[in-house]
């Protein structure tokens, strides 16, 4: 990560968001911010977006978002006010209209966080007064310290958006993590988490092989991956309810018209937990 600059892989979400408006239609999600939020850097990232290849991770990041804010959704109706976008990068949930009134607090790496601050005063994007952010290294900084000094509302049953992030962690700092949300009471959390290499079919692991050694040589390589069974297991262990979880299969299900019975593959996934309370 260069000062001052956002990382290389949440440049690369916000891209294959803003190439999901232009190249899917918004079939998923649409976000519109996220070609805004890129300047310049947006025909950049529609053209990167034709090559065949970036559609399997587009549409997955369109579907992570997607279930996210839905999620937040249900949550919100049923009294939920604070969202915590933990490892914001360039997350455009607190500038859009979809959910006026909400405290929205987007806690990251400092130097990605000063570049995205700079970014949406340059595009003219309006920042809601309900949105504040905190700075946090998830590697080296306690997280229950930082939630406290953010003004995390532990009693107003939050919702944790934690997408993009798990894999570039450290599995200590996964379960520290998923243990300090889970002692909130009725927190609602939303993450993705890749399958384990064994478990992909062979055009899946060569794709594996080939995303893993380019985020390697940004320096920010995959860390973390959890079989779905070991994370079930995990998830209870700590007090979390799973409530839902999305993988390439309701991904076709849902969203492109596949037969509920269309086998389940293996591959990336987002789980939507809340915890007792």
């Amino acid at each position: 990560m260069i000062d001052g600059a956002p990382s290389s892989t949440a440049w690369s979400a916000a891209a294959h968001r803003a190439a999901h408006q232009v190249l899917d239609g918004a079939r998923i999600f649409p976000d519109p911010m996220a070609i805004r939020i890129l300047g310049e850097d947006a025909e950049r990232a529609v053209q990167r977006g034709r090559d065949p290849a970036q559609r399997p991770m587009r549409l997955f990041i369109a579907a992570r978002h997607r279930v996210a804010e839905d999620a937040v959704a249900v949550a919100v109706a049923a009294g939920t006010r604070q969202v915590v976008v933990l490892g914001a990068g360039l997350d455009t949930f607190a500038y859009r209209p979809r959910f006026p009134g909400l405290d929205v607090v987007e806690i990251d790496h400092p130097s990605t966080q000063e570049w995205k601050r700079r970014r949406l005063s340059e595009t003219g994007i309006d920042v809601p007064a309900g949105v504040r952010y905190a700075c946090v290294d998830f590697e080296r900084t306690d997280l229950e310290s930082a939630l406290d000094a953010a003004g995390i509302d532990r009693s107003g049953r939050p919702v944790f958006l934690w997408l993009g992030v798990l894999p570039y962690l450290n599995r200590p700092t996964v379960l520290d993590t998923l243990q300090t949300l889970a002692r909130i009471p009725g927190a609602t959390a939303i993450f993705d988490y890749p399958n384990p290499a064994d478990q992909l079919s062979e055009r899946g692991r060569d794709w594996h092989a080939r995303r893993a050694a380019a985020v390697r040589d940004l320096g920010e390589p995959w860390l973390t991956f959890f079989d779905n069974g070991e994370l079930a297991d995990v998830l209870a262990g700590l007090g979390w309810q799973v409530v839902d979880r999305v993988g390439p299969r309701e991904i076709a299900v849902r969203w492109f018209g596949a037969p509920p019975e269309t086998p389940a593959r293996s591959g990336g996934h987002i789980a939507v937990v809340r915890s007792a309370g």
